[in-house]
């Protein structure tokens, strides 16, 4: 995520840091850099402009040019006005005093409406509510058909008159049948368009009036840059939405939409999809996500992930092991189970703060991919799984492969990968720093 924005401005702003003393010419030279960087992710270049001038106004004071450490006081000026682009405050959702509350879900073909309603209705579902989804979307073919297995995928009931019902009584008809059976939140998934067109809007705008929902969330796709932000602003006019939800956030490595939909249409970015899973949808912390912007890692995030993933219990077990260097295959089988509960293995280590961007890439497990790995190691004698090294000479690695299905390649690289393991963990083993890096109410494991 942001990858080359944040190669970009870090590029921009470590001219300043080989500077002791910075003057008014400097600050504005590595602004310039900072400039390109943003037009070149694809930020409006209404919002580069404020940006750029906010922070140069902010830097070439007395504070910036007379400080021990400059460089970190960009830094911080930058940080903030990055915060203040995207939103000061973490928005949420609005609960509906007597429920249900109704969530409108519009944007254009292809965003990721359908999916993205299923993604709501698990992530609010595991905090207790109880969702419904309504189809309105009677046009795309089998547009209703996959709300129905999305719903199947998450547990969540689908409301549906077919597909030559009215998308206005159909949006009527859901909310009712939420009233009559208990649900407390309804996700409407409306139709779209490959562009925006007239009768798109005016059947929004109808089933605006007829269900009054208490949020209107428009899907972006951010890695259409610029065109995303035209679109919010166009569906913002005639809806007056009330924030937007960016889906394929783990692709855009520009970032220009996330930046930019704030300020151009004044609403909130509420939520992100981070990839195909459906689990993979963050609320959006603007804080958060300038630290990321920043190469500054998202450590909050991670702890929110691994708290809600990890077994406390197994947790405690194998955070002893490691202390006591008696982690074995099948800990890190274990570990490899739990981090997928977690979301994309890159990502997650992307959040540390210190890793360079795209560092991590080759770190992705595939459910292929752990398959393997759980074949090979159910394939091993105990006696090989606690003592791999010692005891794992060419020929039981080909005894390994013939018993999994997998070649001896494929033995050597889990070998490898669980070495690499091993020494990561290593640098976290004692309770000093995982408490000092990810906090005293944290368990992580590693």
């Amino acid at each position: 995520m942001f990858q080359g924005l944040t190669e970009k401005l870090s590029a921009a702003l470590k001219k300043f840091r080989n500077k002791g003393k910075l003057t008014e010419a400097d600050v504005k030279e590595g602004m310039r850099e900072v400039k390109l960087a943003l037009l070149e992710a694809d930020v409006n270049f209404k919002v580069v402009r404020e940006f750029v001038k906010s922070v140069t106004d902010r830097a070439v004071g007395e504070t910036v040019l007379e400080s021990l450490l400059p460089a970190q006081q960009i830094i911080k000026i930058v940080n903030e006005e990055l915060i203040r682009l995207m939103g000061s405050e973490s928005p949420k959702i609005e609960i509906a005093s007597a429920p249900p509350t109704v969530l409108m879900m519009c944007g254009l073909q292809g965003a990721g409406k359908t999916t993205h309603c299923g993604k709501l209705a698990a992530y609010f579902k595991k905090k207790g509510k109880n969702p419904l989804l309504v189809a309105c979307d009677v046009y795309r073919p089998a547009a209703i058909d996959q709300l129905k297995i999305v719903g199947e995928q998450v547990g969540v009931p689908v409301f549906s008159l077919g597909t030559g019902a009215d998308p206005v009584k159909i949006a009527k008809g859901g909310v009712e049948y939420a009233k009559k059976h208990g649900h407390d939140m309804v996700f409407i998934d409306t139709a779209g368009r490959l562009q925006i067109d007239e009768d798109m809007m005016e059947e929004l705008e109808r089933i605006k009036k007829t269900v009054a929902p208490h949020e209107i969330l428009l899907v972006v796709d951010s890695m259409t840059g610029q065109n995303a932000v035209n679109v919010a602003d166009t569906f913002n006019a005639r809806l007056d939405i009330t924030g937007v939800l960016m889906t394929k956030m783990d692709g855009d490595t520009r970032g220009g939409a996330a930046l930019s939909v704030k300020y151009i249409t004044g609403k909130p970015i509420k939520f992100v999809g981070t990839g195909e899973a459906m689990d993979a949808l963050e609320p959006f912390h603007p804080d958060r996500m300038a630290s990321r912007i920043l190469g500054m890692g998202d450590v909050l995030t991670l702890i929110e992930k691994a708290e809600a993933a990890f077994d406390e219990k197994t947790a405690a077990e194998i955070e002893r092991k490691m202390r006591e260097a008696a982690f074995t295959l099948d800990d890190f089988l274990v570990q490899l189970r739990q981090l997928r509960k977690m979301g994309n293995l890159s990502q997650l280590i992307g959040m540390l703060p210190g890793v360079k961007p795209g560092a991590a890439e080759n770190l992705n497990v595939d459910e292929k991919q752990l398959a393997r790995i759980e074949a090979i190691v159910l394939s091993m004698t105990p006696t090989e799984r606690i003592y791999p090294s010692e005891t794992l000479n060419g020929s039981r690695r080909r005894r390994i492969a013939a018993g999994s299905g997998t070649s001896v390649e494929d033995v050597n690289r889990l070998m490898k990968q669980f070495e690499q393991m091993k020494k990561m963990m290593k640098q976290f083993s004692s309770p000093g720093k995982m408490r000092g890096l990810f906090g005293r109410k944290m368990k992580i494991p590693y």
